[in-house]
């Protein structure tokens, strides 16, 4: 297993995140946090933990720099800047695809609330070098004008208790212009805390990319 902190560089920013890679990782899943969280989300940490046990590498990172949060707690100005947080997803796909222990596996993306618009905006941009976009409670509807040029396949889970984001879901799932799924979890709110939904999430994702590596071994 390789374990390590890594610096993402963006233009003229450095951005932290945490690299872990099992040994023979087949893939590796690249988390987009969504508004007011970061690469310690207690909620994406479990499901990176999950897909690791099958032998997924996962990437968590931050998307804003420590000055940036601050004013973002302050103001919420970066949080659903969707155009700022995708190029910095792109800019983390780049660097996986030029890092030696990364080059050579698919990218997973996986968004979360707001992360999930920076996700598919991300997996619009780079067709090539995406595998499939997962999105936890997403805000798919955030990636707007790009939902038709995303073309790889999309899981979008959501909490059935979770209303209004359900309905953001079906709707941008209609935009979407590649394969994808809606899952629902019943019972489960926004933030999955009910006993056992993070659980089914974690699950539904590793079937998920399963299911897409296969494929494209095939």
């Amino acid at each position: 297993m390789i374990s390590q902190p890594v610096t993402v560089p963006v233009g003229d920013i450095d951005l932290a995140g945490d690299l872990d890679l099992p040994a023979a990782a087949r893939a590796v899943v690249l988390f987009a946090h969504g508004s007011g969280s970061s690469r310690h989300s207690p909620r994406n940490r479990a499901v990176a933990a999950a897909l690791r046990t099958a032998g997924l590498g996962t990437l968590l990172m931050d998307l804003l720099t420590e000055d940036e949060e601050r004013r973002d707690r302050a103001t919420g100005e970066h949080r659903f800047d969707i155009p700022l947080l995708a190029r910095r997803v792109e800019a983390a796909v780049d660097w996986l695809g030029a890092t030696p222990q990364t080059r050579s596996l698919p990218v997973v993306l996986f968004g979360a609330s707001t992360g999930a618009g920076a996700a598919l905006v991300a997996a619009a941009g780079r067709p090539d070098a995406v595998l499939t976009v997962v999105s936890r409670g997403g805000r798919p509807d955030l990636a707007g004008d790009a939902l038709p040029a995303v073309r790889v396949p999309v899981l979008l889970i959501v909490g059935g208790r979770d209303h209004h984001v359900l309905q953001l879901n079906e709707d941008a799932a209609r935009r979407l212009g590649g394969p994808h799924t809606l899952q629902v979890v019943p019972g489960a709110t926004h933030l999955f805390e009910e006993r056992g939904a993070l659980e089914q999430v974690a699950e539904s994702a590793r079937q998920w990319c399963d299911e897409r590596l296969a494929a494209a071994d095939g």
